[in-house]
């Protein structure tokens, strides 16, 4: 690998770990850096997978503050995923990667567009429980079944692609839990570190890997997860969930336009 080659990974990995963290989709940064620099897919995907687990550490951490007093929904969001996470490692390394490309952009744009819509349902589900007489609900102490089927199935995503796999995530659980969107975020994080742990464990061992391209997305990443920990924490709600759903349909439309 040439010193630029390398440097743009590396700052593929910087990019990816701040857009991972603050925001969600940071394999939509890195991935196509990596086809660039001409990787082939299937070991563009692994090693992006793998080099992207220490900013997910990073980021993950940097967030634990906002994890505080929520150890039921923490462990509800990491088992399920992971759990999908274990189908769609496997699928990826029998299957042909067509299907799920062709579906994702579609996927992306609704949950960016659930992320947008979502105080507006849920205001109006509030409203409707008031005018029925009934107490406004708490914040669930843990995962709900529905979501839990939720995030089972967005972890077979991450497993196989993952990009877009974080808007999902923000999108589904802003709109079926009681938690301030930073929570929400938080545990979008913990979530994908789940995925992309399972995934690494199953890549290491059965999946071709470029170990150079690995470690200068790792370097980078480390980094970017912690400065996107610091940026996202900042984030006003509003400006969030903005930034959430732009950046949710300029990956799709993204991915569209490169199918």
């Amino acid at each position: 690998m040439d010193p630029l080659t390398a440097l743009a990974v590396l700052a593929a990995g910087l990019g990816g770990g701040i857009v991972i963290t603050a925001i969600g989709a940071g394999s939509l940064v890195t991935f196509p850096i990596l086809l660039a620099v001409g990787l082939p897919p299937v070991v563009a995907n692994v090693s992006n997978t793998i080099g992207l687990v220490p900013g997910n550490i990073s980021g993950t951490w940097g967030y634990r503050h906002e994890l505080v007093g929520k150890r039921r929904l923490v462990i509800g969001v990491a088992a399920t995923t992971a759990i999908g996470a274990v189908g769609g490692a496997v699928l990826l390394l029998g299957l042909p990667s067509e299907a799920f490309s062709r579906l994702a952009p579609w996927l992306i744009l609704l949950a960016a567009t659930l992320v947008g819509v979502q105080p507006l349902i849920s205001g109006g589900l509030r409203r409707r429980a008031l005018r029925r007489g009934e107490a406004p609900r708490d914040a669930h102490p843990g995962l709900p079944a529905p979501l839990a089927w939720v995030s089972a199935v967005i972890g077979v995503y991450g497993g196989y692609f993952g990009a877009g796999q974080g808007v999902m995530l923000v999108a589904f659980l802003a709109l079926g839990l009681r938690e301030r969107l930073q929570t929400v975020n938080a545990l979008k994080n913990v979530a994908v570190l789940s995925a992309n742990v399972v995934a690494t464990l199953i890549f290491v061992w059965i999946a071709p890997v470029d170990w150079p391209a690995v470690a200068l997305l790792a370097v980078g990443s480390v980094v970017g997860g912690w400065l996107g920990a610091i940026i996202g924490r900042r984030l006003p709600g509003p400006v969030f969930r903005v930034l959430v759903v732009l950046f949710g349909y300029v990956v799709s439309i993204q991915l569209l336009v490169t199918a």
